[in-house]
């Protein structure tokens, strides 16, 4: 089994080698402007998927793709004698959807931005359905005092003398409906 930082070097391997043939030794004609984007390698280096991208129509995408799966021999000898591994990776071609994917995130984005303008221009637009400032402040405080007059700043008084203990229960002499037990 091997580790993942030699599946990384070798896939970083692959792609150059397999970049530089596309470039140079697969001369098909069917073989439009193809990009390497990205090889994977799995753990045990026996497969290799290399993902491209081809520059221009479905047609062409197409076409490009039949020339890379006749020249997979091609490669995957190449790829062996650069690599010098005992055991070759079978090579999988797979169109990459990067551009697809990346046109769809600028759509949404563009739309996005097109919403956003729409929101802060009915933003602008808008008034408030009651005060602007529905919150009190402190300085609105200030107001409500003048408003009630000195009671509120007085201190609160109780009903009972200065002397009694205020324990909020009614004396042992008398009973709640106002009789005495004496």
């Amino acid at each position: 089994m091997a580790d993942a930082p030699r599946a990384r070097k070798l896939a970083e391997r692959i792609q150059q080698i397999v970049a530089r043939m596309i470039d140079t030794r697969i001369k098909d004609p069917r073989l439009g402007f193809v990009t390497v984007t990205d090889v994977r390698v799995t753990g045990d280096l026996q497969n290799a998927t290399i993902f491209y991208t081809v520059l221009g129509t479905e047609e062409e995408r197409t076409s490009s793709a039949a020339a890379l799966a006749s020249a997979k021999g091609l490669i995957r000898s190449e790829v062996g004698k650069q690599t010098g591994l005992r055991l070759t990776p079978t090579i999988e071609f797979i169109l990459d959807a990067v551009p697809e994917t990346a046109a769809h995130l600028e759509e949404a984005l563009r739309s996005a931005a097109a919403h956003d303008a729409e929101v802060a221009r009915l933003a602008a637009q808008a008034a408030y359905a009651g005060e602007s400032d529905p919150y009190r402040r402190p300085e609105d405080d200030d107001l409500d005092d003048d408003v009630h007059g000195d009671l509120v700043d007085e201190p609160a008084t109780g009903d009972l003398a200065d002397d009694e203990p205020a324990t909020g229960d009614l004396a042992d002499d008398e009973r709640a409906d106002g009789t005495s037990t004496r």
